[in-house]
């Protein structure tokens, strides 16, 4: 989950104190716009997206007003927008108006897990206001730090003054920046950053951090997110019933991760591990309908209702039911081929039959028992079935599958819809 804009990041921000520009949300008033455009001078108007959807700025969805009837023709013009990057087409739902806050200096901060130095490391420039990566790294300071004592002071501190930046805003980032870490720390973020972070001054002269832009990324198998009452609907990527049944069963225990690929694929692959995750969604491509990763040891319970929903939205359309991963360590495989299992057959009673190649292929503890009740399933409601075990090639599983939904496509659906006595739907 990734969580961007000032609409959201103003309120976590206050949690810890840290100052932040004025943000109205996209149901504010003209009076209310009026009255931020009176005390700012100007506004920012910026439509909000779910999740991070590339530089909105350069693309020329930021607008900006002095005056009520600007500010009311660019939230017209950005209410609904839709914004493209690359394959990825993102649709706005409202717009934000954010305070201008007049300054002269402009600061970069990020808090990321690195994997190079296996800490929290933080990130930090006073040339902020632009892309970090057009930066020279002599401009910007990297510097891991003990998740222990958290970020102190004096690591911001000694950081700015490598860098050389001007003494009168050391002072008011020293004083603020640490309390990010408790925002960051607190709360099970993966990610936190601010740009631009602008040096404005109060009514009494004295430098204050203000936050103009936010982003941060969560754990989502970490509960602690939720003491920030933040909307359960910011979990999905889109707005589809699907993504949303899913994301409302985050769990510290089992994993819940899902994409939708292609509305219109005919391999449904319920994945666990994200090695076999990228794996498989590399391989299917577009013949993938999710990508997904229900690894973590979930429980029963949980993973019948994630492949009851799965089935519920997608196997009508599928030709393949492609259960794969990785050899596991800890995830009990006859747990979760149980509860797989029991939600493939109360979806054919509940809906009726419908023509299916089941191919599953894993690894790891009681594998055989969970083996043995999947075929018994597979028996039991006359669907052909591929079983591999966890000395198989996971690329040759993955061809099989791809074999399979071939053959589907070109008779195999109509001869297994013959079989169960049903009308063999699509048959490509």
């Amino acid at each position: 989950m990734q969580v961007t804009g000032m609409l959201y990041g103003a309120r976590m921000l206050r949690f810890v104190g840290y100052p932040t520009t004025e943000v109205l949300d996209p149901g504010a008033s003209e009076e209310e716009i009026r009255a931020l455009i009176e005390r700012a001078g100007m506004v920012f108007i910026k439509p909000v997206f779910k999740g991070g959807v590339g530089k909105k700025g350069k693309a020329g969805l930021v607008g900006r007003a002095t005056d009520l009837r600007t500010a009311l023709k660019e939230k017209e013009r950005l209410f609904f927008v839709e914004h493209r990057v690359g394959n990825t087409v993102a649709k706005a739902n409202g717009v934000t108006f954010e305070a201008g806050v007049p300054a002269e200096h402009e600061v970069y901060f990020s808090i990321t897990d690195s994997t190079r130095f296996r800490a929290p490391t933080m990130t930090l420039t006073h040339h902020g206001g632009v892309d970090i990566e057009e930066l020279d790294r002599s401009q910007v300071a990297t510097v891991p730090f003990d998740p222990l004592t958290g970020l102190k002071a004096f690591v911001v501190a000694n950081a700015l003054s490598a860098l050389g930046a001007p003494k009168q805003i050391i002072s008011p980032l020293v004083q603020h920046l640490p309390k990010l870490w408790e925002l960051y720390h607190d709360f099970g973020m993966t990610t936190l950053e601010l740009n631009p972070i602008r040096m404005s001054e109060d009514d009494k002269g004295r430098m204050v951090p203000v936050a103009c832009d936010f982003k941060c990324g969560f754990d989502r198998d970490d509960p602690r997110w939720q003491r920030l009452s933040l909307p359960g609907h910011l979990f999905a990527d889109d707005y589809s019933d699907f993504e949303q049944e899913i994301n409302q069963l985050r769990t510290y225990q089992g994993q819940s991760d899902v994409f939708v690929i292609n509305r219109g694929g005919t391999i449904l692959a319920p994945t666990f591990g994200g090695g076999a995750n990228s794996l498989v969604t590399e391989m299917l491509g577009d013949d993938a309908i999710i990508s997904s990763d229900f690894g973590g040891n979930p429980p029963y319970a949980k993973m019948k209702e994630v492949a009851r929903i799965c089935f519920k939205h997608w196997l009508k359309q599928a030709n393949v039911l492609f259960i794969i991963g990785g050899k596991s360590n800890n995830t009990d495989i006859f747990e979760t081929f149980r509860a797989m299992a029991d939600a493939l057959r109360e979806q054919f009673s509940r809906s009726g039959p419908t023509p299916l190649y089941v191919v599953i292929g894993r690894g790891g503890p009681n594998l055989v028992r969970g083996m043995g009740a999947m075929r018994d399933t597979m028996d039991a409601l006359g669907l052909p079935y591929r079983i591999f075990g966890f000395d198989s090639d996971i690329s040759e599983v993955v061809a099989y599958a791809r074999g399979a939904d071939a053959w589907m496509k070109s008779g195999g659906r109509v001869q297994i819809a013959a079989r169960l006595g049903i009308a063999g739907g699509r048959a490509s």
